[in-house]
């Protein structure tokens, strides 16, 4: 969503016309920058974890400015032209009004977009704002867009809105299956042996225990989704199906996105990003690639590991109606590696 308003000056001598702010913000970290309106990267500064659920608007957006202000002092500026923002927990319309709204209230820039994480990975991997990125990290979700502005997306807010998979839901599910196997409900898996192995335990009653009674953090039950595909690479056939499985989920929510879109019957970019995608594991990623070719044949699938603030930085762009070889320019800057800090003027 767009709000636009007066910014808040800026520093002596610096000129923001045309300037945009980007600012990626997940659950663990938010990486912003400011980018001049020839594409160089003249501030830019690394900040903590965005999650408004948890400490609310106000207190995630404070922590964001935290950032904000260094890439500013940086870039001799307090404010720019546009503020393209993607951010965790943006997963509703309403939300990301919300979001814009605060943003807005900080007077960063004149104008002020704010859109899911998701947005950045799919746009920091294709070259015109044309494709669909599937994200599997902790939890796993599914956007595209079109150069017109037509976007598909999912709300991605667990089993509620339908989603099955990511590394919270791997592991809790071959959590399920270990146990059962253990205790005799369930047929045998060798994760009833591998996952407790992983916490030095050696039977599943004790790593249920160990998890219930908060002797294991909860945060460290995402351990146990490498634990997940190093047992299905033995060959156990429970795990290797809850690979499968996976695979099918992120194939499902790409063609739901290519066909909202009408890209079904085009060659068209299917970014695959997070953690679990961008490790490779091979059954995973062979069987992806094995499902898209059926289910959608023009697909061309890729594993994305550009830097997410990239995608921002290139969606702002978009809206100035930054010329091509601005953006090539900012990309050639993140893709050569040199992210962690501005270029020099020339």
């Amino acid at each position: 969503m767009t709000s636009s308003g007066p910014g808040a000056g800026t520093a002596a001598g610096s000129d923001p016309a045309g300037m945009v702010l980007a600012i990626d913000a997940g659950n663990s970290k938010t990486d912003v920058a400011v980018v001049s309106v020839d594409g160089r990267v003249v501030g830019a500064a690394r900040g903590g974890g965005f999650r408004p659920p948890v400490v609310g608007v106000a207190t995630a957006v404070d922590a964001v400015g935290e950032a904000v202000a260094r890439a500013f002092a940086e870039a001799g500026v307090d404010s720019v032209a546009h503020v393209s923002a993607c951010l965790a927990n943006a997963d509703l319309p309403v939300e990301e009004e919300q979001l814009a709204a605060a943003l807005h209230a900080r007077a960063w820039g004149t104008s002020v977009e704010v859109r899911n994480d998701t947005f950045a990975i799919l746009r920091a991997g294709i070259a015109e704002p044309r494709g669909v990125a599937v994200v599997c990290g902790a939890g796993i979700n599914c956007v595209g867009m079109r150069p017109d502005g037509r976007t598909a997306r999912f709300p991605a807010l667990g089993r509620i809105s339908g989603d099955w998979g990511g590394g919270w839901g791997l592991a809790e599910e071959a959590l399920w299956y270990a146990a059962r196997a253990e205790d005799g409900r369930g047929g045998p898996t060798a994760l009833s042996h591998t996952l407790p192995a992983h916490f030095g335990l050696s039977s599943m009653y004790a790593l249920i225990e160990a998890l219930h009674l908060e002797h294991i953090e909860h945060d460290r039950r995402h351990e146990l989704t490498p634990v997940l595909f190093a047992t299905a690479a033995e060959g156990d056939e429970v795990a290797r199906a809850l690979v499968d499985r996976l695979a099918d989920e992120v194939v499902a929510m790409a063609t739901v996105a290519l066909t909202r879109l009408d890209l079904l019957a085009e060659e068209t970019p299917v970014l695959l990003g997070g953690g679990v995608l961008a490790a490779r594991h091979p059954q995973l990623d062979d069987r992806i690639r094995e499902l898209l070719s059926a289910r959608a044949p023009k697909a061309v699938p890729q594993v994305i590991s550009s830097r997410p603030v990239l995608g921002a930085a290139l969606l702002g762009l978009d809206h100035v109606h930054a010329p091509t070889e601005v953006h090539t320019r900012v990309r050639a800057f993140y893709e050569g590696d040199r992210g962690a800090s501005p270029q020099t003027p020339e």
